[in-house]
């Protein structure tokens, strides 16, 4: 579902990055709002979550794969989908900076997708049937199922709105060239389904994990910091199973190389020719380029990467988590 470079053009990127940044000012409010400074690392953790449910990739008969996203899963451990928003931004963020995973320009539109509709839907439907049901699993299954569709859906239509809005002159898409007659059901079929299942596996076993062995973590307002020594424990178990992700050998649908999308069969036939703004366009050279590092067997290169993503994004929310403390220490101090 990662939107890579040059699929869509510059002015739909720009388009969605400047829609995306009041859902980031006003997630960051909230967050100040209502996530005490003793919570903060259940962002870290749960972008953390985030990014390694990324890298376990789902092969689909026909070649595509896919993956679960947890923003739902955030959400619902935080009590907020502004965290949920924030933590699946930085996941985003590393991976296209650093492992070129999902393109920089593409980065408002992928947040658009999945660190904003994914959640809010996410949650607000698992908040209304949590309300109706009391059946918290049952209500996180559904909401986190509705919330990959819809971010897929909206990838679809980002993707299938650019050969009807930008040609060139013999009539040819510049960008992504499948219509919403393609975009659509090749991105839905999978998320329907398998991935969409993967959605709501990920997000209850990890909430029924938490649940049992560390409660404290999401129920208390200023949980221990011995709380989330569990969850540390998980994810650590969870990167050593992170080359099961290479097994899925295809490439996720909309991904593919500029070298190759000319002999890519989508939509009953092959396209045939390389789209102009795609084989001309912005190109960003990452330190560890689809998580492999030189020299290193593929396996090992996939869970130092995933050492990496997960330690930055830990790191990250403690240091803000710190910063917050020091606020606070400044106004009493006053």
């Amino acid at each position: 579902m990662h939107i890579p470079e040059n699929y869509l053009s510059p002015t739909t990127c720009a388009v969605i990055a400047v829609a995306m940044v009041p859902v980031w000012k006003y997630s960051i409010t909230k967050i100040k709002e209502e996530i005490p400074k003793e919570k903060m690392p259940l962002l870290g953790i749960g972008a953390a979550f985030s990014f390694l449910g990324m890298m376990f990739n789902i092969p689909l008969p026909g070649g595509t794969t896919g993956h679960a996203v947890g923003g739902t899963l955030i959400a619902i451990l935080t009590g907020s989908p502004a965290a949920g928003c924030i933590s699946v931004s930085m996941a985003l963020l590393i991976q296209a900076l650093l492992f070129g995973d999902g393109g920089i320009l593409a980065f408002g539109a992928n947040c658009f997708n999945m660190a904003f509709a994914l959640p809010f839907l996410g949650y607000y439907v698992y908040s209304f049937l949590l309300e109706k049901t009391s059946k918290r699993k049952l209500s996180a299954a559904v909401g986190a199922y509705l919330g990959i569709n819809m971010a897929s859906l909206l990838a679809a239509i980002e993707f299938g709105i650019q050969p009807l809005l930008f040609k060139d002159a013999a009539g040819n898409a510049l960008y992504c060239p499948y219509p919403l007659s393609v975009s659509i059901p090749s991105m839905m079929i999978g998320h329907l389904t398998l991935f969409g299942l993967a959605e709501i596996v990920m997000t209850v076993a990890v909430l029924a994990f938490v649940e049992k062995v560390s409660p404290d973590a999401i129920e208390e307002k200023k949980p221990a910091s011995k709380a989330f020594k569990p969850l540390y424990i998980l994810i650590g178990a969870l990167i050593l199973l992170t080359p099961l992700g290479l097994l899925a050998t295809g490439t996720a649908w909309g991904e593919w190389g500029v070298d190759e999308i000319a002999s890519i069969v989508s939509g009953g036939s092959k396209l045939g020719y390389t789209p102009a703004g795609m084989e001309g366009g912005f190109e960003l050279s990452t330190l560890f380029p689809d998580y492999a590092m030189g020299g290193l067997p593929e396996w090992t290169g996939y869970i130092l990467s995933a050492v990496v993503g997960v330690a930055l994004t830990i790191i990250i929310f403690k240091l803000i988590s710190a910063t917050m403390k020091e606020k606070v220490d400044f106004a009493v101090s006053q």
